[in-house]
């Protein structure tokens, strides 16, 4: 996306676009999705009310373009985290190995200060104030991402079922989303009296506890 500090009055379709699309994520993440009047969005872009409809539908469906480059960006990025570490062949990836490349591809967008922070903001007012449909955010990431992690684990965890790497995945999942959750609250903070370490030593702490689990249920098996 092109930034709001940079608007222009180019009238091609692409720049009005672009300038709906920024001015849009601005007030979503501000005035969440029913303080925000499409008279706001367009002033800010500056081009006509009738841009949004002849652009993208409507308001809604504006909101939901917002989303949609947000989160197939954070898709793209895990998966290709993946498939970077899993490109080096099946008999040389270990699997902390695996579980440290998607660690730090999960966690690095959303802790960005730019678009990390903008994304954070706009889901907390979706999870306030729903609007989005419900099966957004499996379809455009948690499927493919969870699809493309699943077969990795088991290339390099083959001992390990398939209720079991579920249940990996969405364990290794939830630390990292509180490793976040933690970093954007405190780990900014001084005097807060809650030590946060940093992000590589979380990772490696997620990526050292969960693989010994991983290992430990394939043995029981």
């Amino acid at each position: 996306m092109t930034s709001n500090n940079n608007i222009s009055t180019d009238n091609t379709s692409g720049s009005v676009q672009n300038r709906l699309l920024d001015a849009a994520e601005a007030f979503f993440c501000e005035k969440g999705f029913e303080g925000t009047s499409i008279r706001d969005i367009t002033s800010q872009a500056k081009c006509n009310v009738a841009a949004v409809n002849y652009h993208f539908g409507g308001k809604e469906k504006l909101y939901f373009e917002v989303f949609r480059h947000h989160l197939t960006a954070l898709r793209d990025t895990r998966i290709a985290g993946i498939n970077k570490v899993m490109s080096q062949g099946k008999d040389e990836v270990t699997l902390e190995q695996l579980l440290r490349a998607f660690a730090m591809a999960f966690v690095e967008p959303l802790l960005d200060e730019s678009h990390g922070r903008r994304l954070m903001k706009l889901m907390i007012r979706e999870m306030l104030d729903p609007h989005l449909p419900k099966k957004m955010f499996a379809d455009e990431v948690a499927i493919p991402t969870l699809t493309a992690f699943g077969e990795a684990m088991a290339r390099v965890c083959p001992g390990l079922g398939q209720k079991q790497t579920v249940m990996s995945m969405i364990s290794v999942i939830g630390q990292l989303l509180q490793v976040v959750h933690l970093s954007k609250m405190f780990g900014d903070e001084e005097g807060v009296g809650l030590p946060v370490p940093g992000l590589v030593e979380m990772v490696d702490h997620i990526v050292d506890f969960s693989a010994a689990g991983i290992r430990a249920a394939v043995e029981s098996k």
